[in-house]
């Protein structure tokens, strides 16, 4: 069964994205990320300067499926799209289809009202499906 965490009151949602994103590619896992278009080209756009010290090898869906298939960190807004990855990490508003097909999913919710509504529904429906959930106060702890 996929291990699901939400990760609460991320004040900079992209920063911790990446933050997030570096501390798992370095543990070796291969992670897809899920969104909407505008969120992930924001992604990779921060994924190029978050760090002066990292690179964070990634893909986007318009690049070549051999680079993609190569590439440890994938950004595709569709999640059937991501096969092969150990984690999920949802930065969009809907239970991202086909998410138990992941060893993990990660659920980043920002600090906004928005995002803490959607984050509840989408919790309601995981608790209704009998899945256990994780979660981590960001405003007590961060990724490093």
């Amino acid at each position: 069964m996929t291990r699901i965490e939400f990760h609460f009151n991320a004040p900079e949602r992209l920063q911790y994205a990446c933050r997030l994103l570096r501390k798992a590619h370095g543990r070796g896992l291969r992670i897809g990320v899920v969104g909407s278009e505008a969120a992930l080209r924001q992604l990779d756009a921060a994924l190029w300067t978050f760090s002066e010290m990292d690179f964070l090898p990634h893909s986007i869906a318009a690049d070549a499926q051999d680079v993609q298939d190569a590439s440890p960190i994938r950004l595709h807004p569709d999640p059937l799209q991501l096969s092969g990855m150990d984690v999920l990490v949802n930065l969009g508003d809907d239970v991202p289809q086909g998410f138990e097909r992941f060893e993990r999913l990660i659920e980043i919710v920002a600090t906004d009202d928005h995002g803490r509504m959607t984050a509840r529904q989408r919790w309601r429906h995981y608790t209704a499906q009998g899945y256990d959930l994780l979660q981590h106060d960001l405003s007590k702890v961060s990724a490093s």
